[in-house]
Formats: structure tokens, sequence, C-alpha cells
């Protein structure tokens, strides 16, 4: 497994640890600032879209090892990176104190995912394999 394999691996299981980490603190800890159910709401999609893309990280992380000159897979595990914490952190910040950090950074963060989606495939498509069979 190379570097950026390693690295976006890492990534992706310390993203789904955090992920579900925050979820537990919103059904307990974080309940009192979740009143609302416009916060509820909010604090919900981040959840859920952190836990696909930490899953997505871990994906990308994997097929990198099998196409591992890609630059499409290296870009497409840097944009879902990107997209976690424009998108979810800024969905997390926003739900908790009803504060907009970043003006356009959920929308962003949404962009990054969606172009790291369909990098994805292209990278793939695009490879020649590491290692033939016979």
């Amino acid at each position: 497994m190379g570097k950026a394999s390693k690295l976006l691996f890492i990534i992706g299981c310390l993203n789904a640890a955090v992920a579900v980490t925050l979820s537990a603190a919103g059904a307990h800890a974080l309940r009192a600032q979740l009143a609302s159910p416009r916060a509820t709401e909010l604090f919900a999609t981040a959840i859920q879209y952190h836990q696909f893309h930490a899953l997505g990280l871990i994906a990308v992380a994997l097929t990198l090892t099998i196409f591992p000159a890609s630059r499409c897979l290296r870009w497409s595990g840097l944009l879902m990176s990107f997209g976690i914490l424009l998108f979810c952190g800024g969905l997390y910040l926003q739900s908790l104190t009803m504060i907009h950090l970043i003006p356009g950074g959920i929308p962003a963060g949404g962009l990054a995912f969606i172009l790291a989606w369909v990098l994805l495939p292209i990278g793939v498509a695009r490879s020649p394999r590491r290692c033939k069979t016979n």
C-alpha cells in the first residue's frame, strides 16, 4: 500500500470514528443544543454525509492500491476530505450555533463531494492495472 493509499485509509477510518462519536454525542450530550427541529435535521444530515464519505475515503484508498498511478483517484480522496470539512463541518457548526462561518462553504463542500464521486470511476477507467495476471 502506497503513502497516498495509507493516508486516505487512515483519514477515512478516523472520520468514521469521529462520525460515530458525534452521532452518539448528538443523541445524548448535545441534546440541549439540538432542541429545534431545524438544528436536529442539520446535525443528522451532517452525520449521514460524514459517515458515507468516511467510507468513500476508505473505498478510494483501497481502489488506489489497485491503480496507484491514478491522479484522478488522488483528487477524489482530496475532494472527499475537503467535502467532509466544508459540508459536514459547516452543517455541524450551523446546527449547534446557527452561525454560517464560511459563506458558501456548505455548497462548496457538496460540490467537492460530487466531483469526488465523478472522479472515482474516471480514475479507474483511465488507469491500467498495476499487476497483470497470467
